[in-house]
């Protein structure tokens, strides 16, 4: 056999997939990888058997079931002030990790330069490369993981395509704000660069806070590809459904990479959504549930020597165990697994040179009596 030339060498199996199984394998609680572990909407399952049983079991239209895009684009208008064209603005993706895939097939090209924030989700990097681009890594401000704006007007050059922002961020809970936006949009003016916005999470925000998205400033719309999650909004992680909302000229090049990537998504379940969305407002009461949630994982952790950072969206926290173990996090994450049963994420593991910060990731998308047990787990001390 001829040798294979791997186009992703640095690439193994990702991290949740390592500690999901190491958890299912020791019996532990699984506060690692993001999926939750409660029951989703009745109603939408329903919507969902309803298509099924109507005979809507064939492929959807390439760019997505036209109720569903109907549906995106007045959440867009009532969300965000604007009504894109659901012909030629809005597209429904196999997940928002097809959105991104997308994204970056279509608009990066060989020798291309793509600034990404660290820590960052573990998607970006390969797809840049698949491009034939190259990753140019941007730390974010630790301990509250704010763009240091100053290193990225340094890092941009004639090569820079494109900027990949994350908010609410995986996985430091942290969110882009007001004046994040206005770089952005002078960056993107200045030096003509695209602006992918993942931002999967954009329902799931705390304290009344403002989710700022790429769509919210009108003068971004040239350059701007913002992608979302019905996956993550609605606890549906394995239906893998998304979509993104682009300029009409951009979205036309997004379809013929989309065509060949998965050409449609679940028609049953784009049906579903769509009759669910139709029935009335299913996302006000997302932030406030997870934010319950978070405040209970933060209450049974209170007092100990685990110091939490500052989450203010996604269903992850952040928490510094330098007080504890100067352990890597790595070691750390697995040790807390096998000896006192509680799977979690280290953090190193989303920077390309592993920085460590002595900080894991915990996921409290889980039923209360889950988040309870991994709680009490972590609050023994550790020798």
């Amino acid at each position: 056999m001829t040798p294979i030339s791997s186009k992703l060498p640095d690439v193994g199996t990702s991290i949740f997939t390592v500690m999901s199984k190491l958890a299912l394998d020791e019996g532990a609680v699984n506060l690692s990888q993001g999926f939750p572990d409660f029951p989703i909407s009745e109603e939408l399952a329903e919507e969902v058997m309803k298509a099924m049983k109507a005979g809507l079991n064939q492929y959807a239209p390439m760019p997505g079931y036209p109720p569903l895009l109907k549906a995106i684009s007045e959440k867009v208008q009532h969300t965000f002030g604007w009504t894109p064209d659901p012909a030629t603005e809005v597209m429904v993706t196999a997940g928002a990790t097809e959105s991104i895939v997308c994204a970056i097939l279509t608009l990066v090209k060989e020798g291309d330069e793509v600034i990404v924030f660290e820590p960052a989700y573990d998607s970006y990097q390969p797809c840049i490369a698949l491009a034939g681009g190259t990753m140019v890594p941007i730390p974010l401000n630790f301990p509250d993981y704010s763009i240091p704006w100053d290193q990225v007007e340094d890092s941009i050059t004639s090569r820079t395509r494109m900027i990949v922002v994350n908010t609410p961020h995986n996985p430091s809970g942290a969110i882009l704000a007001e004046s994040d936006l206005e770089q952005l949009e002078r960056l993107a003016h200045k030096h003509g660069i695209y602006i992918l916005g993942d931002e999967a999470y954009e329902h799931i925000i705390f304290e009344g806070k403002k989710h700022h998205s790429l769509l919210s400033r009108p003068s971004l719309k040239p350059w701007a590809i913002a992608v979302f999650s019905f996956g993550k909004t609605f606890h549906v992680t394995g239906w893998k459904i998304g979509y993104m909302v682009t300029h009409p000229e951009l979205m036309v090049e997004m379809k013929k990479v989309h065509q060949f990537l998965t050409f449609s998504v679940s028609t049953p379940m784009q049906a579903g959504i769509a009759a669910y969305l139709s029935s009335g407002d299913h996302y006000s009461g997302i932030g406030p549930m997870f934010q319950k949630k978070r405040d209970l994982f933060l209450d049974c952790i209170k007092g100990t020597d685990w110091k939490p950072l500052a989450s203010h969206g996604t269903y992850f926290q952040v928490v510094s165990y330098d007080e504890i173990t100067k352990e890597n996090d790595y070691d750390l994450a697995i040790r807390l697994t096998k000896e006192m049963k509680v799977a979690s994420i280290p953090v190193s593991v989303f920077y390309h040179n592993r920085t460590d910060h002595k900080v894991l990731r915990f996921c409290f998308a889980k039923q209360d009596e889950t988040i309870i047990q991994g709680a009490e787990k972590l609050c023994r001390i550790l020798k």
